[in-house]
């Protein structure tokens, strides 16, 4: 296990060709479940685990790992299902979500899988706004679930959309009345984040579920006046994505003369010095990390004021 990721910081080529990597995970049971590696810092057997007093019941303890204090979140029962049983034979899975660490506990590990985006598809209809799913995919002629965890993480640690007055009575310089502004991510609770942070702006808000229904929709809108940017003020985009992530989107954008003039920033929990380098290959404006209310909406208003 302990040679699992050794090469993970290699990967990084695989960022804008619109393909991740799956970690591929069990809870209870044998259905399969994936991680993109971009989010995972480390897969170790589970330490010893100390118990806090009135902590969350999806919080199986806390571990010491390598001079940090992590939580360690049981996956399956955070889901609905039922508590890992036997932890010391098990896994976690550290990973690093909105500016924070948090360690999975899970099952067993299996490997690393290649795919395209394209491979990834939004979860099935009729899954309702209950499901932790996010995306689902084939691996071996099986179904891998891949799951929300920004919903998980917010329904343990709820995060405040509050903007400060400072930020938003400051007045935006031009006229917005006849645009909007377009907020595209795959997450329902990561959508609704971002749209009561930037409600005050008094901007209509639009919402894609993910790269390629944003592209489709901003495509209608340019067809209108030959400019999306007569119609759309600023992109907001997630990175990872099923069927288009967002440096595909994004470079899609920037090629297509109709699009082009589109201020996009890049609103990711992914991390890394990589992200902030694919800005410049795929011509996004701007890279914000999940996610800061503050800063999240400064950002919004620095470009809407932009020239």
């Amino acid at each position: 296990m302990a040679g699992l990721l050794d090469s993970v910081n290699q990967r990084t080529q695989l960022v804008g060709q619109n393909r991740l990597e799956l970690l591929l995970f069990k809870l209870n049971g044998r259905q399969r479940y994936g991680i993109n590696v971009f989010k995972v810092r480390e897969v170790l057997q589970c330490p010893k685990l100390t118990s806090l007093p009135k902590r969350n019941p999806y919080v199986r303890g806390i571990a010491h790992i390598r001079g940090q204090t992590i939580s360690v979140i049981d996956l399956s029962a955070a889901t609905g299902g039922r508590q890992i049983q036997n932890i010391q034979n098990c896994f976690i899975i550290i990973a690093e979500y909105n500016r924070s660490v948090q360690g999975f506990l899970v099952d067993s590990v299996e490997r690393i899988i290649n795919i395209n985006w394209e491979s990834i598809m939004p979860p099935p209809k009729g899954t309702g706004k209950l499901s932790y799913l996010t995306a689902v995919t084939e691996v071996d002629k099986e179904l891998v679930e891949i799951l929300d965890v920004e919903k998980i993480l917010n329904e343990i640690m709820p995060m405040s959309t509050e903007v400060s007055d400072e930020i938003i009575n400051t007045p935006i310089d031009k006229d917005m009345s006849e645009k909007c502004i377009f907020i595209a991510d795959d997450s329902s609770v990561a959508r609704n984040q971002v749209k009561r942070a930037l409600e005050g702006f008094g901007i209509p808000i639009r919402l894609a579920v993910n790269g390629r229904d944003a592209l489709k929709q901003l495509s209608v809108l340019a067809e209108e006046t030959g400019d999306v940017s007569d119609k759309v003020a600023l992109l907001i985009s997630d990175i990872e994505m099923p069927e288009m992530d967002g440096y595909t989107l994004t470079a899609e954008i920037k090629n297509n003369p109709q699009l082009a003039r589109l201020r996009v920033v890049l609103h990711t929990s992914l991390s890394g010095v990589f992200n902030h380098a694919m800005v410049d290959k795929v011509g996004a404006d701007d890279f914000i990390a999940k996610f800061n209310p503050d800063e999240l909406a400064g950002a919004v208003q620095k470009w809407l004021n932009a020239d």
